[in-house]
């Protein structure tokens, strides 16, 4: 998955009149997971079981690459393994939890907003850094053609 956009939806499986799925190849294709990294997350608990074909391969659902999305997300904002195993199993315990992952969500989303203020001031202090650089190395090249002309 590149960072930001979101998945390909399942295409549609009208002739067969029954949900499409996705096997652990093209879902490691449409998100950038390995498959390796998909068998973990299944592993870990931080998605429910893949339902399977009659080969017992992995058969993913629209409803498991919006939950992966979704995890990426989390990832990618810096969620630790261990919180998102714990969101994970506040979510399959079904909307007894809505309360507890809701605290969770906001918590998460305070921690993000402090590192990306911290990630600003950072950015601003590299913006300063190379005007000033900058600056010296233009008051260097003016420098030295003034000597260039001196020589002349």
């Amino acid at each position: 998955m590149t960072s930001g956009q979101p998945l390909r939806p399942v295409p549609r499986d009208r002739e067969q009149g029954r949900e499409p799925t996705l096997t652990i190849a093209q879902v490691s294709e449409r998100t950038g997971l390995s498959p390796d990294t998909l068998r973990y997350y299944e592993k870990a608990g931080l998605i429910e079981r893949v339902g399977r074909s009659t080969g017992n391969q992995r058969r993913y659902q629209a409803a498991d690459l919006a939950w992966l999305e979704f995890l990426l997300r989390l990832r990618e904002t810096g969620m630790s393994i261990a919180d998102m195993q714990r969101f994970a199993a506040l979510r399959a315990a079904g909307n007894t939890s809505v309360a507890d992952r809701l605290a969770m969500l906001r918590a998460h989303r305070a921690e993000l907003g402090d590192r990306i203020r911290t990630l600003r001031r950072n950015a601003a202090v590299l913006d300063h850094k190379i005007d000033h650089y900058e600056q010296l190395l233009l008051d260097d090249h003016g420098q030295e053609r003034g000597r260039e002309r001196e020589q002349r």
